[in-house]
């Protein structure tokens, strides 16, 4: 049985999605979806989740084509989660539109033997309640966590406890703010490492993301790209990215996880530039390290005195 280097709890999703560049629905979609197709480009990767009898065959076959490990997905009777959103210009921004939890609703993940003492576990954007259950199952040698303004609003206890618990969170900006009641992206970032927060990295959309921990602050700008069409799913490729790296390297210090934000950006810039998922079927690791070493010419800079 082999030890699977990564596993994710996640939603896998039908999304319908408006941009100012074109409308989709009923796309395969959810963060679970997103973090492992990211995060398998990097190293072997696992999925928790469950989907309903309408969930198409054919989008199960585009996550096998990506040779992620998929015995940790639940058939349920039911309809499978569904997100409706829409953006404006200012796409930093998702107008949620419509959330229906359905098979959610009564989700208890069962563990496949080869994901417990995972080496790398990461709870993407679902119930707190279930992250904590997940996690005191499963034995990883490190473990990280997202989360969305709906548990923030609903479980928040359970939210604070589950920060705690991991070794790493990534939120993003509008979640830093409303979980610490402040504007200021500085301030939320000390106020959740005060909170039990081991490490913290903040996603800012287009303005890139912030690390923080006890011994380091860290910015990451976003790859700048031309073409932008659908920002859904950035954030969990981005983590995605990140993780992957880091679990290829097997490990969580402060320098590695600057580079693997780094990978975390380029995989995000990726994704943006379509609907759903559509270009990661194309997308191969020389792709990925020519768009980071594009992006370390752009950001580099030298010492002027």
């Amino acid at each position: 049985m082999i030890r699977l280097n990564i596993v994710t709890l996640g939603t896998i999703a039908l999304d319908t999605i408006k941009t100012p560049f074109g409308s989709v629905k009923d796309v395969l979609g959810g963060s679970g979806v997103y973090f492992s197709i990211a995060a398998n480009f990097f190293t072997e990767c696992g999925i928790l989740g469950v989907v309903g009898r309408d969930f198409p065959r054919e989008y199960m076959g585009i996550l096998e084509s990506a040779n992620i490990d998929l015995s940790g997905i639940e058939y349920s009777d039911g309809k499978t989660f569904r997100w409706s959103g829409s953006y404006e210009y200012d796409m930093n921004h998702a107008h949620t539109l419509k959330t229906e939890l359905n098979v959610l609703e009564t989700f208890s993940p069962k563990i496949p033997d080869n994901y417990k003492n995972c080496k790398f576990l990461f709870l993407a954007n679902i119930d707190p309640e279930i992250q904590i259950e997940v996690l005191r199952k499963i034995k990883p040698k490190y473990s990280l966590c997202d989360t969305m303004n709906f548990w923030i609003e609903h479980k928040k206890k359970e939210l604070l406890e589950i920060l705690a618990m991991v070794d790493m969170v990534i939120v993003n900006d509008g979640e830093a703010r409303e979980i610490c009641n402040t504007s200021n992206l500085i301030k939320a970032g000390r106020s959740l490492l005060d909170m039990g927060v081991k490490k913290l990295v903040i996603k800012k959309g287009e303005h890139g993301a912030l690390f923080f921990s006890n011994d380091t602050f860290f910015s990451v700008s976003a790859y700048p790209l031309e073409n932008v069409v659908d920002p859904t799913g950035a954030g969990d490729s981005f983590a995605g990215g990140t993780v992957g790296y880091l679990a290829k390297n097997g490990s969580v210090d402060d320098s590695m996880i600057k580079r693997g934000m780094v990978y975390g950006s380029v995989m995000a810039s990726y994704v943006i530039e379509s609907f759903s998922i559509e270009k990661f079927q194309n997308l191969s690791k020389e792709k990925i390290q020519e768009r980071y070493n594009k992006f370390k010419e752009i950001v580099a800079f030298e010492h002027l005195f």
